[in-house]
């Protein structure tokens, strides 16, 4: 082709190229201010860290088309449309990175060192941990536990301590729920925070979530169950602080290790990610925004949705509205409230 072919043909590329309205921060590095494709991966590049885990939602059908006159609102939709069109995230150098088979056989020989974990813990979330696990305090854990096991009925039962790990992929998440410790009576803690396994009827506190959406969130329908499976399965984190519990004994297990294990979670969501939601109710887990760079984060915070606490606050918050138009603003998929399955 010749130069001057050349020359025109480029001419018109220019044209046609969509224009980036995205605001650029003069305090961010050259990388930060990059646009999305330019951070696309490569041929060869390994899989996505939720092709580990199984559960994907992917944001890459979505394209906002009401984020316009959005109080949140950073990227045309057009950027939006763009920047979905890529993969979040996506762990580069796959030839250094093990594989699949080997990242089990790691949590297997893992499990049987300490009685703590669970064999079937999502993939991605053990590279992300692992440095933590072989931390002192670790072992200290998950003998105290391996404990009170042997002495105590404990909540939630050893395969449904890591649910939070295998129901929501490290690759998909959007937003963060924290709450203190698990349910404490039978049958009701299964690894998701606020969440009960069928036929459980929906504890007080997740009463009052559900009141709050029928009045945030238009044409959400109380489900008569309280199983938020289907919230983790789009990118909700549904965290407990504390990750075990004796039974009838709350905060029994407050102080042994998991704390530690729960920040550093959130520490390595605050410098992996960026545009997350945490979602921060009650002054125990507000603590826990010390992690958060809410430049990079939105943080939304009231008080508990528990009955002693809801009055003050809670009723009007609007976070599951607020939640989506911050998504939407930065060109994620919004959370489908209603999307509760009871399977």
């Amino acid at each position: 082709m010749s130069q001057k072919k050349l020359s025109s043909f480029f001419k018109t590329i220019q044209k046609t190229s969509p224009t980036c309205k995205r605001k650029i921060d003069p305090n961010t590095t050259a990388s930060e201010n990059e646009s999305p494709a330019a951070k696309a991966p490569k041929l060869g590049d390994e899989i996505s860290l939720a092709e580990l885990d199984g559960n994907v939602d992917s944001d890459s059908a979505y394209n906002s088309e009401d984020t316009k006159g959005s109080s949140w609102s950073t990227l045309s939709s057009q950027d939006a449309s763009n920047k979905l069109s890529q993969p979040e995230n996506v762990e580069r150098s796959s030839i250094f990175q093990p594989s699949h088979e080997s990242v089990i056989a790691e949590i297997a020989q893992l499990a049987d060192e300490f009685a703590v974990v669970d064999k079937k813990m999502g993939p991605s979330w053990y590279k992300a941990l692992k440095s933590e696990f072989r931390k002192p305090y670790f072992a200290k854990l998950s003998k105290f536990v391996t404990e009170e096991r042997s002495k105590a009925e404990i909540y939630p039962p050893p395969d449904k301590v890591w649910s939070w790990t295998k129901e929501c992929s490290l690759d998909n998440i959007k937003v963060v729920i924290l709450g203190q410790d698990p349910y404490h009576n039978p049958g009701q803690a299964h690894g998701l925070c606020f969440s009960v396994l069928p036929p459980v009827p929906p504890p007080p506190s997740l009463v009052n979530m559900y009141k709050e959406l029928t009045t945030d969130i238009e044409g959400f329908t109380t489900p008569n169950h309280g199983y938020l499976v289907g919230w983790a399965r789009q990118g909700v984190l549904l965290l407990n602080a504390c990750l075990t519990v004796r039974k009838n004994m709350a905060n029994s297990h407050k102080d042994q290790g998991w704390e530690q294990l729960t920040s550093s979670v959130i520490k390595y969501l605050n410098d992996h990610k960026t545009g997350l939601v945490f979602m921060l109710w009650g002054a125990y887990a507000q603590k826990k925004a010390e992690f958060v760079d809410k430049k990079k984060h939105c943080v939304l915070k009231t008080v508990h949705p528990s009955p002693l606490s809801a009055s003050r606050g809670w009723f009007g918050s609007k976070h599951f509205s607020k939640c989506n138009e911050y998504l939407k603003s930065v060109g994620k998929r919004p959370i489908d409230w209603n999307r509760l399955p009871a399977k």
